[in-house]
């Protein structure tokens, strides 16, 4: 922590046709004292020039080009005119600038660099239930990729360190830029905070929102489809920030039992359990002959969740029950006929030429296998969390 650091905070208001709340954002910005640009990203309402008389500079395209063009935009400039961070508002009006300070007191008071992101206070009853589910949608996917706790995800208020975020290799433009760029990001070391913030939602009739439902849903399913596919390579992420080695635990050799302890508890809320339990059945009843141990821990310790449980889990799926039940199903899913024939021959000397049947079960029977497994850890996990709770207040 360091109490004494000043950030120099150039603020960024991306914009795309918002005329109607434009200047209204723009006054807000500037009565905070910060610095303000606004980067007109191929408007074509006019709206531009109801700010052209307040003291904000502005950047222009001439077309569309994607909002995470015009955050990089923003980001040079901030660059070139000595800003250490840039904080991105919404030009609609759903932010209010003067909270601005809850994003930069977080990154002043604690690790630097970090990305500091604005978690909306989603408490309107004009709240669409659409942004509610891609939250959590988004949240979830987010926590798989890089293991952050994060609960807005989503949010377009954010504080971004200038040098780090132009140091990233980026390939979206739209809205999954800012995904992308808080994986990357925090895959490079960065530190990523939430801190709460009030937000404004009008009703319906009156918002004005460019989030296209199919096309910026296909993008952000892209995105999270080849983050999750890079998180599973072994090889080394682009470190930005040299990570601080705080006294390694050398537990595995000195002290097994307290090393079982430690991944016992570790990734142990209900609902991550339920995810890892899931992911132990799922592969549990792959063709992984002779190495599914191996590949559980490596896919639960890439995913962050709680290895124990996965490997625990895949215990069920040991011959002859699932294995049995996934070449059953994979042989009548090709022939639409059951194999009939329960001797030794056909069922262990034949085993090789059962693979291709028991993959393509196991892609039935493994997800159905996981979810029943996954609904009774989260029902008995948090059942013993609300025992462990009620024990704790009783006490006190």
């Amino acid at each position: 922590m360091n109490k004494d650091r000043k950030l120099k905070v150039l603020l960024v208001i991306p914009v795309f046709n918002h005329g109607e709340t434009l200047a209204a954002v723009v006054h807000a910005a500037l009565a905070t004292g910060l610095d303000a640009l606004v980067v007109d990203d191929g408007s074509t309402d006019g709206g531009a020039r109801k700010i052209e008389e307040l003291p904000c500079k502005s950047l222009k395209f001439p077309v569309n080009r994607g909002k995470g063009v015009a955050i990089l935009a923003g980001a040079k400039e901030a660059k070139l005119r000595g800003f250490d961070a840039i904080l991105t508002l919404d030009a609609d009006g759903q932010h209010d600038p003067a909270e601005a300070d809850l994003l930069i007191n977080e990154a002043e008071s604690g690790r630097w660099p970090a990305i500091i992101i604005g978690s909306r206070k989603m408490v309107q009853e004009t709240v669409p239930g659409a942004s509610r589910f891609g939250r959590v949608f988004s949240n979830f996917w987010v926590r798989l990729e890089c293991g952050l706790e994060l609960s807005d995800t989503q949010s377009g208020m954010r504080l971004y360190p200038v040098n780090e975020l132009l140091s990233l290799k980026l390939v979206r433009s739209r809205y999954d830029f800012e995904i992308e760029a808080l994986v990357k990001a925090a895959w490079g070391g960065v530190d990523v905070r939430g801190v709460a913030f009030s937000v404004h939602y009008p009703p319906a009739d009156e918002g004005i929102s460019h989030f296209h439902k199919l096309k910026d849903n296909w993008r952000l399913t892209r995105l999270h489809t080849t983050l999750v596919a890079r998180r599973l390579l072994p090889w080394p992420h682009l470190r930005l920030v040299l990570c601080e080695k705080i006294g390694k635990e050398r537990l595995i050799i000195k002290n097994p039992w307290l090393t079982l302890k430690k991944l016992c508890r570790e990734h142990t809320s209900p609902f991550w359990l339920a995810a890892a339990v899931w992911l132990g059945l799922f592969m549990g009843a792959l063709p992984l002959i002779a190495c599914h141990t191996v590949a559980i821990i490596y896919v639960a310790y890439r995913f962050h969740l709680n290895k124990v449980a996965a490997v625990a889990a895949s215990q069920f799926c040991a011959p002859p029950v699932v294995p049995v039940l996934c070449i059953e199903v994979g042989y009548f899913l090709r022939t639409r006929q059951l194999i009939l024939d329960l001797s030794w021959e056909t069922w262990l000397l034949e085993i090789h030429h059962r693979l291709w049947d028991w993959f393509l079960g196991s892609l039935v029977v493994g997800p159905l296998l996981g979810l029943l497994g996954g609904v009774a850890m989260y029902w008995g996990a948090s059942r013993m969390e609300a025992v462990r709770k009620a024990r704790e207040i009783s006490e006190t």
